[in-house]
């Protein structure tokens, strides 16, 4: 597939009138991840650009931005099409988990399920064989399911700070990644609304964000099963998403679709927080969505330590809480060091106007992965 140049330092007149910031002058953003901004912001079609201060590089163009354009850029939405926060409550009182019997118990999640998922596959209309097998998984990188507490709620947010609360951070697995590859191979270049290969990109990209959600509830559904509590949505919120508006299609990379509720998530070692929308016009109806990468996953080997005192240290948390992860690699390229501080991203959506913050979360338990998923 044709890639559009990201190399190119472009002048601030070219993108003058597009391009929104959202951060503050003392926000982390890497001078390669504004150049891709500015570089996207001269795509053919693209009218609007928001960047948020989770901002850092991507592959095709960073990741924390949200592009309205004329066409459709699957590259701008990635191969983990649907990708998303969930947020659950469960009706277990803090003071009632116990973190040892919980640590042993979520383990699970790292097991082949043992029921048959076709049927919650055909009540959304998919197919009853879509990588049926990857349902109810996690998968890599920076997805995690994690037992959190309720800090400091707003009076009025319909939160009960007594109990606990899931965060689910998952995608679309192999099913975004199909999508992404069966495209032509001009597909980047933008594809034309009407055409028949953009409505073939659509409605796979749809199928995929149907499958994505499914899947958030399906971990949240099997973690609260071994926790012995029942769980509740809060709030379900994409980050990686293509949606039709009256103005153009609209992408978000890495950039959360703005809910009553979203969450914006820390590092396993850090607060994640709670936020509501304002309705500022020129943020294209989106949001942080995370604290965002500060460094690389292939710098992290060099920046953390790898012995094993270390990758204990890493596997407890400043709460007193753990972490399941049993990928040492995977372990050291998620370090906390890795992102930017959530309680910063936060900051600048409340000092530019775009957000305010209702609650903060504390990780109590952040499941990854064990062993026995492989290379699930």
């Amino acid at each position: 597939m044709g890639n559009p140049d990201m190399d190119g330092r472009l002048s601030a007149s070219q993108s003058d009138g597009i391009i929104s910031n959202f951060y503050t002058s003392s926000a982390w953003i890497e001078g390669r991840a504004e150049d891709q901004l500015k570089h996207v912001s001269t795509w053919a079609g693209v009218t609007k650009v928001a960047a948020f201060p989770d901002l850092h590089p991507g592959k095709y163009g960073p990741v924390g931005c949200a592009v309205l354009a004329a066409r459709i850029y699957p590259q701008l939405i990635g191969n983990d099409i649907g990708c998303g926060m969930s947020l659950f409550q469960l009706d277990m009182p803090v003071r009632k988990l116990k973190l040892e019997k919980a640590v042993r118990r979520i383990r699970v999640l790292g097991e082949p399920l043992d029921t048959s998922l076709e049927g919650r596959l055909e009540e959304i209309n998919l197919s009853a064989d879509l990588f049926a097998g990857a349902l109810g998984t996690i998968g890599g990188g920076n997805h995690f399911c994690e037992v959190q507490t309720l800090v400091d709620p707003q009076t009025g947010c319909g939160l009960d700070q007594g109990l606990t609360y899931l965060l689910v951070h998952s995608g679309s697995r192999g099913l975004g990644e199909a999508t992404l590859n069966a495209l032509p191979q001009d597909a980047f270049d933008g594809l034309m609304p009407g055409s028949e290969d953009a409505a073939s990109y659509v409605a796979g990209h749809d199928s995929a964000v149907r499958w994505a959600m499914l899947n958030r509830q399906i971990i949240a559904e099997r973690a609260a099963e071994a926790l012995r509590a029942d769980v509740r949505l809060i709030s379900d919120v994409p980050h990686n998403i293509l949606a039709e508006t009256p103005a153009g299609w609209l992408h978000r990379k890495g950039a959360a679709m703005a809910a009553d509720l979203v969450p914006v998530a820390g590092s396993r070692a850090t607060s994640s927080h709670l936020v509501q929308p304002l309705g500022q016009d020129a943020a294209l109806a989106s949001l942080a969505h995370g604290a965002g990468r500060r460094y690389d996953r292939s710098s992290m080997h060099g920046r953390v330590r790898g012995k094993r005192s270390d990758i204990a240290a890493m596997e407890r948390t400043p709460f007193g809480g753990r972490v399941i992860c049993e990928d040492r690699d995977l372990l050291i390229e998620e370090a906390p060091q890795a992102y930017k501080s959530a309680d910063s991203v936060v900051s600048d959506l409340e000092a530019t106007g775009v957000a305010r913050r209702i609650a903060t979360l504390n990780p109590l338990l952040t499941f990854k992965k064990t062993r026995k998923e492989g290379s699930r």
